[in-house]
């Protein structure tokens, strides 16, 4: 639930009472005007504390049994595949010498690491290097194994080693340089079943004079199993899909084609981020008022979903609006028919009514590049 509404009110009320014993005297009407303000503030303040505590009083939906979710492309990969190529915590990893690598200028920090520019010593070869924080080793082996599985495949960063501090122990990983929406990434590494689950334009890196765009990140991606439960604090909050903010924990690769969702409504709609929620709770109320409450209910009837009573009285009752609300004098040249089908085509409650990444890019809003991209192709 957002509280800004609330500040801001209780800001101008103040603001307000501030002017009013500045310039009026100490008639009756004025007293009387004070005890008007005294009393609002009081009720906005109490407004504001009983949404704190509702928030805090929220706790985790209901999953109840019988109805399972399963992706709907390549659900079986990591079943029909060795247990060796999912298995990472059975990696062993093969350390390469620290000293060969030189650090130039920190690029770029995030949660669980911080990313700086390199050179291999020997040949002056640019090189990002991004040193891992304290983490538990399964998930240092788990974003190894998956670079090395998706290695060579389009628009994936190249993993070209993997080093340690002698002392501290601490594990770098050293990636191509990349000089700083994309389809072709998101199908491969779900052919090769594997969930990225940190879709966000921090993590599409864009080399504009090499031509050259990149998917990093892979430190919350996972191997995917049809029927298993997976960790819904993942994905960052604006990108985060309603089955992570509903506590629907076997979700699928298409969690990724939700994320991406919000960046192009994000882009075509000049409003970044589109869904701006001030907590999970407030990113689940934002959605809803575009998408609509009604909605929102036959998606967690049909997965068997019950939230929390007072989450359900925060999120409240909201219309669908259509995609064409948001479309002003500043974005009607990016928000086109096209565009914006292929927008409500991705952000879908159900996570199995969304495009998967083959469909997304077969969308007639990219004929335009494909065209360009085969007549380049014959000259």
């Amino acid at each position: 639930f957002s509280p800004s509404p609330i500040s801001s009110s209780l800001a101008s009320t103040l603001s307000f009472l501030r002017g009013i014993a500045s310039k009026t005297s100490y008639s009756a009407v004025s007293q009387q005007q004070q005890q008007q303000q005294k009393l609002r503030k009081e009720l906005l303040l109490k407004e504001l504390k009983e949404t704190e505590t509702l928030a805090q009083k929220i706790g985790k939906a209901i999953r109840h049994p019988g109805f399972p979710s399963k992706s709907r492309v390549y659900a079986d990969v990591n079943v029909i595949r060795p247990k060796e190529y999912w298995d990472y915590e059975s990696l062993i990893v093969q350390w390469g010498e620290q000293d060969d690598y030189r650090v130039v200028r920190k690029v770029g920090r995030g949660k669980y690491s911080e990313v700086f520019e390199g050179v291999h010593c020997t040949d002056n070869e640019k090189c990002i290097i991004k040193i891992l924080k304290p983490v538990k080793k399964k998930k240092i082996k788990r974003e190894i194994k998956i670079l090395q599985n998706l290695c060579g495949g389009p628009n994936i960063v190249k993993l070209l080693d993997i080093v340690r501090d002698q002392q501290s122990k601490t594990p770098s990983l050293i990636f191509e340089y990349v000089n700083n929406t994309d389809f072709k990434a998101l199908d491969y590494c779900h052919s090769q079943g594997i969930m990225h689950r940190d879709v966000k334009p921090h993590n599409v890196m864009i080399d504009h004079e090499q031509r050259k765009l990149r998917l990093i990140d892979w430190g919350l991606a996972e191997f995917y199993h049809p029927g298993k439960e997976y960790n819904v604090r993942v994905a960052s909050r604006y990108f985060k899909g309603p089955e992570l903010l509903v506590d629907l924990q076997d979700y699928d690769y298409s969690l990724d084609l939700w994320s991406l969702g919000c960046m192009f409504a994000g882009i075509i709609f000049r409003k970044e981020p589109f869904f701006y929620g001030h907590d999970n709770y407030d990113q689940l109320v934002k959605i809803a008022k575009v998408l609509g409450t009604d909605e929102l209910n036959a998606y967690l009837n049909k997965y068997g979903i019950e939230l929390d009573p007072h989450l359900l009285f925060l999120v409240g009752r909201h219309s669908h609006k259509p995609w064409t609300k948001f479309i002003n004098a500043e974005n009607q040249h990016l928000a086109l028919p096209e565009a914006i089908d292929f927008l409500d085509k991705l952000l879908r409650y159900d996570h199995l009514e969304r495009l998967t990444a083959k469909e997304a890019m077969a969308h007639p809003y990219f004929y335009p590049i494909r065209n360009a991209e085969s007549s380049r192709t014959r000259t």
